[in-house]
C-alpha cells in the first residue's frame, strides 16, 4: 500500500493576510483553536465539511488552502495553454494564471539582467502566430503552447491577470499583493491588445487609454463596439499627462510635435494599437505633417517605459510617453495631452473575491498619495464607474 501523501497547508498565510486570529477563525468555523493550529502545522487533515467552511470564511478555494506536494521534486507538470504577446520560444520563462478555466502564460523579462521570478517554461509551441483581421487588431500575435510548470497548485492560487501599459501599475499590484494576498500577473500590452485579450477571455482586467477621435471620449466608444451592452464594467484608474520626453535639459530644444521633423532629431515610436501612437498620429494630422517626416517613426518600443529608456540610452532623442515615465528616468517632459486610463472587466469577473479585493485597494488613500507623488497622476476619479 502506498504511503499517504502529506497535505501542504497554506492556511496560516491566508489567515494572517486577512488579519484574522486563529481563535476568531476557529469560532467562525465551529472548531477548537487547537484544531486550527494543528491544521496549520500540517499534523491534522480536516474533513470535507471543515475544509469547505474554512474556504467560505476566507473567501478562497479549497485548493488555495490545501495541496498535495509534487510526487517527484524537480519534475515539471505539463499544461496546455496559451502564451500572450509575441510568439514564444521554447524554454521561455513564464508566469502562469488561470482565466475562465484556461491556462494563460505571460513571458517574463530578464531585464535588467537577473533571473526573473517564473512558474515554469514554454516546452513547445502548439502552433504558429495567429494573425487577427478587423476589430481590435493588436499587431502582435498569440500562440498556443505546452507549458511546463513547477507546481500546478501554485499557479492556480489566487491570481489576477492584468494587461495594459500603465508605467505605475507596479505601485498598485504591490499594494494589492501586500494588503490582500492576491497576486497580480501583469502582461505588458497596448490598449487595443489589452481589450482584444479581454474579449478573447485571456485576461481578467484590461487597461486602456484610447481616445475616440470623433467624440474625444476615452475608452467607452471602443468598449461599446466590441462588447455587448452591459457585459463589462469600465472604471477609472487615473488621469495622466502624455507628452514628449527628451534627454535631461532638453538639449535639442524641442517644444512641440512639429519639432520632430528636424533632421537631427531621432524619434522612438510606440507599437500599433497603443494610445501613444494613436495620439502621435492625430497630432501629426492636426499640423498637416506626414509621418515620413519623423525620423524613427518605424522604430518601435513596446511600452511607455521601454520608449523612455530608448531616450535615456541615447537610441533616440525623443519619444511620446507619460509624465511618470519621464520621472522614473529623470527625463525632460513636455506635456501635450491629458488622458484617462480605465480598467475594463467583465461583470462576472467583477464578482470574484480576488477582483473585489483588487477593487477595494483602489479606494485606499495611501495608493492615491503614492500615485500622485511618484507618478504625477490625478487620482480624484479613481475607482469611479464610467461605463
Amino acid at each position: 500500500m502506498a504511503p499517504r501523501a502529506r497535505v501542504e497547508s497554506r492556511l496560516p498565510q491566508v489567515r494572517k493576510s486577512r488579519g484574522i486570529s486563529a481563535a476568531d477563525l476557529a469560532r467562525r468555523v465551529g472548531v477548537s483553536r487547537q484544531t486550527v493550529y494543528a491544521i496549520e502545522a500540517g499534523t491534522y487533515v480536516p474533513n470535507t465539511e471543515v475544509a469547505l467552511r474554512l474556504s467560505r470564511e476566507l473567501e478562497v478555494s479549497v485548493d488555495d488552502l490545501f495541496a498535495l506536494p509534487l510526487a517527484s521534486p524537480g519534475v515539471l507538470e505539463p499544461l496546455n495553454g496559451e502564451v500572450l504577446g509575441a510568439v514564444p520560444s521554447e524554454g521561455q520563462a513564464v508566469r502562469v494564471c488561470r482565466v475562465d478555466g484556461k491556462w494563460v502564460g505571460v513571458p517574463v523579462s530578464a531585464s535588467p539582467y537577473y533571473l526573473p521570478e517564473a512558474d515554469g517554461i514554454v516546452k513547445r509551441r502548439a502552433g504558429g502566430r495567429i494573425k487577427r483581421t478587423g476589430g481590435l487588431d493588436s499587431g502582435r500575435g498569440k500562440s498556443g503552447a505546452e507549458l511546463m510548470v513547477f507546481a500546478k497548485n501554485e499557479a492556480a492560487r489566487r491570481r489576477l491577470l492584468l494587461a495594459g501599459c500603465d508605467p505605475a501599475a507596479n505601485l498598485l499590484t504591490r499594494m494589492v499583493e501586500k494588503d490582500t494576498g492576491v497576486e497580480i500577473v501583469t502582461a505588458a500590452a497596448s490598449s487595443r491588445l489589452s481589450l482584444t485579450w479581454l474579449k478573447e477571455g485571456k485576461v481578467h482586467i484590461a487597461g486602456s487609454h484610447l481616445e475616440d477621435p470623433k467624440t474625444g471620449e476615452f475608452n467607452l466608444p471602443f468598449v461599446r463596439r466590441e462588447f455587448p451592452s452591459g457585459e463589462t464594467i469600465v472604471l477609472t484608474f487615473a488621469r495622466w499627462e502624455e507628452g514628449l520626453l527628451t534627454a535631461p535639459g532638453n538639449p535639442k530644444r524641442l517644444r512641440a510635435v512639429e519639432d520632430l521633423a528636424r533632421k537631427n532629431v531621432r524619434f522612438m515610436n510606440r507599437e500599433e494599437g497603443s494610445g501613444a501612437r494613436a495620439l502621435l498620429d492625430r497630432l501629426l494630422a492636426k499640423v498637416g505633417m506626414s509621418d515620413r517626416n519623423v525620423r524613427g517613426y518605424e522604430q518601435v518600443a513596446f511600452g511607455h517605459l521601454a520608449a523612455a529608456y530608448g531616450v535615456l540610452s541615447g537610441a533616440a532623442d525623443a519619444c511620446l510617453a507619460t509624465r511618470s515615465a519621464a520621472q522614473i528616468f529623470g527625463l525632460h517632459f513636455i506635456p501635450l495631452r491629458s488622458e484617462r486610463y480605465d480598467f475594463v472587466m467583465r461583470r462576472r469577473v467583477a464578482e470574484l473575491p480576488a477582483v473585489r479585493a483588487f477593487l477595494d485597494v483602489l479606494q485606499r488613500a495611501t495608493l492615491r498619495r503614492k500615485l500622485e507623488v511618484l507618478a504625477g497622476y490625478d487620482t480624484s476619479q479613481m475607482g469611479r464607474v464610467v461605463g
